[in-house]
Order: structure tokens, then C-alpha cells, then sequence
């Protein structure tokens, strides 16, 4: 991670993925993929994760949502959303916002990141680019 995405993170206490995402590791996840497969392999990874605890799970909108706290105790929610956009491609998006009005010193960026990690590994052979 870089300085720029430190100091950013003073000020910051979100981070997400979008279509439109000015960083390109921060952008949509596609996988040529069903949506029902696709929710089935990430409701069950992201329960395998030390350190995140899944909170709710709507299986009819396609969210997830964990919880995390931090080294310094603050408590960060994290929301994956899974859309189907057609038969086969599903698209993943996700979403982490810390508690409290102070920045996050990036640690939303490195959640989301660590999150993707994770699922470009276990999507990979399906990852459309």
C-alpha cells in the first residue's frame, strides 16, 4: 500500500468496489459464473476467514454482512453484495465503512483487498477481465 492511500486514509473511514472505480484493483469482480453457485462458494469462504464474523446473510438480495474489528479495537462493517447480470456472470461488489468519525489509516482498502485476494483465488478459473 502506498503513502498516498495512508494519508488518504486520515481523512477516509470507507472504501469500496464499483464499476467505476478510479483504482483498477478497486473495480467490479465479474465470474462467468450462476449467481447461485457464486453466493453458495462465497457465503461459505467468507465463514472460513479468521478475524471476519458474518453477521446477516440475505441469500434473496445477494448480501453478506461481516463484521472486523481492528488492532486498535475499532470495529469495521463490511458488506459483499453478489448480482447475477446475466445466466452465467455474476458480478461482486464490497463495500467496508469503519465506525467513528476519525479516517482508517487505510485499513478498509487492505480488508477489501485482502477479500478479493481471497476470492480471485477461488474464482479464478472464471474471473472474466
Amino acid at each position: 500500500m502506498s503513502f498516498k492511500r495512508t494519508l488518504t486514509g486520515v481523512f477516509r473511514s470507507q472504501e469500496g468496489t464499483s464499476d467505476r472505480a478510479k483504482m483498477p484493483e478497486l473495480k467490479t469482480r465479474y465470474y462467468q459464473l450462476s449467481k447461485d453457485k457464486v453466493w453458495e462458494d462465497v457465503s461459505s469462504t467468507l465463514k472460513k476467514i479468521p478475524g471476519y464474523k458474518v453477521l446477516h446473510e440475505v441469500p434473496s438480495v445477494g448480501e453478506i454482512t461481516l463484521e472486523k474489528r481492528s488492532a486498535f479495537g475499532r470495529t469495521m462493517d463490511i458488506t459483499v453484495s453478489v448480482i447475477s447480470t446475466g445466466p452465467v456472470r455474476t458480478a461482486v461488489d464490497i463495500y467496508s465503512a469503519t465506525r467513528g468519525s476519525l479516517g482508517d489509516m487505510g485499513a478498509n482498502y487492505r480488508n477489501i483487498m485482502q477479500l478479493l485476494a481471497i476470492l480471485d483465488k477461488k474464482f479464478s478459473a472464471y474471473k472474466v477481465s
